[in-house]
């Protein structure tokens, strides 16, 4: 049998038990309604949603529970787990269920996240930068797969996140909270309303220093202002979100170093700059009780800066050859060139000079868009129906530039800057100037038909339109030119079971797809591999990614005793924050579900042979992400306690070729190896208890199984090993509007791994050459935090 065959029939058994529980005891469960497209204005009840939706609120977002907005998640959202490509805790990736939302450029993005409705996925590389989301000012996350509503990207789901405003916060709230490696972070907010109007204004400041060696520190500087107006039938809103961040990053290091000091860094400097400003406008009309209209619009502007010291693929010249006593560089023949084609660049630096290069790149996107969006519950023949019908378009005008800096690295691997730029075109490594404009139009439409009071049928759709064209503005770089058009219908249809008040079953079938972004279109040729995420050379053609999910599952609750939750107020409305003492009732909510989703001409990443700094972009046929997932969360008295457990399944499903980086050659990929990064096991236990009505403890423990190595795809390498995380919280509430907290991550300071990949053992050039600081193992990781410890004051007014 196997371990997905095992893990089906035990689900069955579990689930062929619980109805008889939740006989046991039925109250009234509260209606929890999700937007089932990206605009707000489409809710419908959770339980008619033919998917596992997860939601994260005000209590799991809370800073005395997790210290940042990702760690909040990864503790609440079954089959979610974080990798850490940047070595930085503010620009990690989001993984669930085998798919990513990622700030790295050049890694597949196949989670589409929008705030407030509008799309945030950047309009260069589709990346995720969660740090530029202000933390305070959310109110809710919703986490949704199997929904092409969500349009491009959402092929292993979709996230939507809602912002406070003046009618859903009242009240003000301050903070500051520090600790370990300097980080210190502090945030306010406001929000009011008088019925009519309404106002709202978060902003947040943090600084940390990094455990790493010669970590750059990092600053986060964001802000969230909301204004609205409504009437009786209408309500108009007006936000504006704002960033500018520093990050310094400290990426993958070899183990080898890792095994003599563990904060040790690899090649260094590494720091990004990220500026973004971005203004939404939404009007929602609601001319009866039965229809809504809903309308946004916004424009975005984004701005990011890396510096990256890197090793070097220029050398000493042939002595024998065309150009001695100077740097060359070699095309994929083996013919050198000067590194720059307006003149020779002599080498005058000692023969033991290791050589390096600083890469820069800048990208400078205006993206703008809307959507039209509306809404009917008008009943169909006598049964309750729901109808969202809806079009949007997204517009985007990127400007990318790179360049390389010649320079050499010192013992401390430190990259100086010689002040010479490598241009050498012919060689495939010269300054870049990019345009590219990217335009997405969307029509969509879902109905969730009543068939019974127990049964409902959801169908639909999505229409997904994709342009991507591209400029060289440098005119050597001609390959680049290319215009590229995408387009889709993905349908969807589910159903849901209601078999008791308080227990749903249910199962759907879902496509999404897809587009090739900018920088996979501009570096997909093997003949000409390009300096991945730095420098673009050509743009043969690459197919879009398309999904296809099937998803089925139950949930539901079983409480008992006297109930202390009817009357809990909404979420984010102004309260005290005084614990009060509950009875003796329980509720335990849990959720089950399988799902199988195959990706059609999914794209990979693939080192060059001849020069494993290099890579390109190809489509990869065939891959398949299964598995399962449970949770369950109990309130009991004073105790609230959760546990949650994923397992995938993550293979290649077609035969092709890659490059190993450590063998320099092709190696053959079969069907049924499994697909680097993800981890098969994930599992989060986590419980927390009123010792008095004022003073709360807790923990949490996360657990995330072993994955094969990036640029893996053969596994032969040795697995990043599994590992286990403990974090403590506790709180105190020392007046009735102040709080102070306390947080320990990584408590018993174990020492893992969050991240891993193959590298090339050979080391840098040198001057003279020869190579420098080689080594023999091939594998690179990024060490996870050591124990760190946070504590915090909170004051509300």
């Amino acid at each position: 049998m196997t371990r997905l065959s095992a893990l089906k029939s035990a689900l069955l058994a579990t689930c062929a038990l619980l109805p008889t529980t939740a006989f046991a005891q039925q109250t009234l469960q509260t209606i929890e309604v999700v937007g089932v497209s990206p605009v707000q204005g489409s809710e419908i009840a959770k339980d008619k949603i033919p998917s596992n939706v997860e939601t994260i609120g005000a209590r799991e977002l809370d800073h005395a529970r997790a210290p940042s907005l990702l760690d909040s998640i990864l503790q609440s959202v079954p089959g979610v787990s974080l990798s850490d490509q940047t070595g930085n805790a503010f620009q990690r990736d989001l993984n669930y269920r085998g798919q990513t939302a990622s700030p790295v450029l050049g890694t597949p993005q196949g989670i589409a996240v929008y705030q407030n409705g509008t799309r945030i996925n950047e309009a260069f590389g589709d990346v995720v930068n969660w740090d530029l989301i202000p933390e305070m000012a959310i109110a809710r996350m919703t986490l949704m797969p199997n929904n092409p509503l969500f349009g491009l990207n959402a092929t292993g789901g979709a996230m939507s996140i809602e912002m406070k405003n003046g009618f859903t916060y009242q009240g003000g709230e301050a903070q500051l909270f520090g600790g370990s490696f300097g980080r210190i972070q502090s945030g306010a907010q406001y929000g009011w309303n008088n019925g009519t109007y309404s106002a709202y204004i978060a902003a947040e400041g943090a600084y940390d220093r990094g455990w790493r060696d010669h970590s750059s520190a990092s600053q986060i500087r964001r802000m969230y202002a909301d204004f609205g107006a409504r009437g009786d039938t209408t309500e108009f809103r007006l936000s504006f979100t704002g960033a500018d961040n520093k990050l310094g990053s400290v990426a993958a290091t070899p183990i080898e170093m890792l095994n003599q000091r563990w904060s040790s860094v690899y090649t260094w400097p590494q720091s990004l700059r990220l500026q973004m400003q971005m203004v939404q406008a939404s009007l929602k009309w609601a001319p009866t009780d039965t229809l809504s209209v809903q309308a946004n619009g916004y424009y975005r502007n984004y701005k990011s800066a890396r510096i990256d010291g890197n090793g070097s693929e220029v050398a000493a010249c042939d002595p024998a050859g065309a150009f001695p006593g100077e740097f060359c560089l070699a095309d994929a023949a083996g013919t050198e060139f000067q590194i720059n084609r307006n003149g020779p660049v002599a080498n005058t630096l000692a023969a033991n000079a290791a050589l390096g290069q600083i890469d820069r790149n800048t990208v400078k996107t205006d993206s703008y868009g809307g959507s039209l969006q509306a809404t009917s519950t008008t009943q169909l023949f006598g049964h309750d129906n729901h109808f969202v019908v809806g079009a949007s378009v997204d517009h985007g005008n990127t400007n990318f530039q790179a360049t390389s800096e010649l320079g050499t690295i010192d013992n401390n691997l430190f990259v100086t800057g010689l002040g010479v730029y490598i241009d050498q075109p012919n060689a495939g490594l010269a300054p870049v100037n990019l345009n590219a404009k990217n335009t997405y139009l969307g029509f969509y439409a879902t109905n969730t038909f009543d068939i019974t009071s127990q049964l409902a049928l959801t169908a639909g759709g999505r229409f997904n339109w994709a342009q991507i064209n591209l400029r060289d503005q440098t005119g050597f770089a001609p390959l680049l030119n290319s215009n590229n058009n995408f387009q889709r219908f993905n349908p969807v249809v589910g159903l849901n079971y209601k078999i008791t008040p308080n227990m749903t079953a249910y199962a759907g079938y879902s496509e999404a797809n897809r587009a090739p972004t900018p920088l996979e279109l501009g570096c997909s040729d093997p003949a000409n591999p390009c300096l991945i995420d730095n420098f673009l050379i050509a743009d043969p053609p690459l197919k879009q990614v398309v999904s296809r999910t099937i998803e089925g599952g139950l949930r539901g609750e079983v409480s008992g005793g006297s109930s202390a939750y009817a009357a809990a107020p909404p979420p984010y409305r102004k309260a005290p924050i005084k614990a009060v003492s509950v009875d003796e009732g329980w509720k335990l909510r849990w959720g089950l579900s399988l799902f199988r989703t195959e990706n059609a001409d999914d794209i990979i990443q693939v080192v060059d042979p001849a020069n494993p700094v290099r890579g390109y972009f190809k489509n990869a046929g065939n891959t398949l992400r299964q598995g399962v997932e449970a949770k369950v969360d109990l309130t009991w008295n004073r105790w609230t306690a959760y546990a949650n457990y994923t397992f995938i399944d993550a293979t290649f499903r077609s035969a092709f070729d890659v490059n190993d980086p450590f063998l320099g050659a092709p190696v053959g990929v079969v069907s049924g190896n499994h697909i680097p990064g993800i981890p098969a096991h994930r599992l989060k236990l986590g419980a927390e208890y009123a010792v008095t009505d004022d003073w709360k403890i807790g923990t949490s423990i996360v657990y995330v199984g072993s994955q094969y190595l990036l640029h893996d795809e053969t596994n032969v390498y040795p697995k990043v090993p599994a590992h286990w995380v403990v974090n403590l919280n506790t709180s105190y509430q020392v007046t009735k509007n102040v709080e102070v907290f306390g947080l320990i991550q990584n408590l018993f300071n174990q020492r893992y791994y969050s991240a891993g990949t193959v590298f090339d053992v050979g080391g840098f050039n040198t001057a003279g050459g020869g190579n420098a600081f080689a080594f023999n193992d091939p594998r690179s990781m990024v060490p996870g935090m050591p124990l760190a410890a946070y504590a915090g004051i909170r004051a509300k007014f």
